[in-house]
């Protein structure tokens, strides 16, 4: 068994393996290292430790697996986000926190695995529904800052919050879609702009409170 294998695998005297959550691990690792393309269930299960058939005994298909995973890692980065938003603190602070989370996301794998998942969307009904589902959430949390932001500085100019969370929306999945394919640069500065907005923030909310 490999070194990953091992890693994954628990204790052999834990009294009662949590199956369902190895294969996801497993299938998360799988993901990261080689995407999803190349993805096979039988090294997911390799990797876990148990045999081929727990797969289709927990989730039906692979497909519901990474499904699984997805929402799995989604779930926790979404906590997370809502909480620094919910937070007391400037909306230029919180959009420094966001641009921070970014790199701690690029980092752990997880913006590759978003956009994994993304691209094999585009052949798969199932696998689009739930990438829709977990991408709104993020919209609505992104809809709640721009709500803010409209009452706080007295409208946000020519557009509606709907449109601005539209905007910021397409600005992270944009810069992230250029990070994984090496386009940022010194010419090509994606994520030294996006923490740039939040310097343009920072004047706004100055201005709106009169400091």
């Amino acid at each position: 068994m490999t070194d990953a294998a091992k890693a994954v695998v628990p204790p052999q005297n834990k009294q009662k393996r949590d199956t369902r959550a190895e294969l996801i691990s497993a299938a998360e690792l799988c993901l990261y290292r080689g995407g999803y393309a190349d993805l096979s269930t039988r090294r997911v299960a390799e990797i876990a430790g148990v045999p081929l058939s727990q797969i289709h005994y927990h989730f039906g298909s692979k497909e519901r697996l990474f499904l699984a995973l997805l929402d799995h890692l989604n779930e926790g980065l979404l906590k997370r986000q809502a909480e620094t938003f919910a937070a007391p603190m400037p909306l230029w602070r919180r959009w420094e926190r966001a641009c921070d989370f970014l790199d701690d996301d690029l980092a752990s794998g997880y913006v590759r695995i978003l956009h994994e998942m993304i691209a094999a969307s585009l052949s798969s009904p199932e696998i689009a529904k739930a990438v829709r589902r977990d991408l709104r959430g993020w919209f609505e949390l992104l809809d709640g800052l721009a709500q803010e932001a409209e009452r706080r500085f007295g409208g946000l100019g020519p557009f509606s919050a709907a449109e601005v969370t539209s905007l910021v929306s397409a600005a992270f999945l944009g810069s992230e879609t250029m990070i994984l394919l090496e386009i940022e640069s010194p010419h090509v500065p994606v994520r030294q702009a996006l923490r740039r907005f939040g310097e343009t923030i920072r004047r706004m909310e100055e201005a709106a409170s009169g400091s």
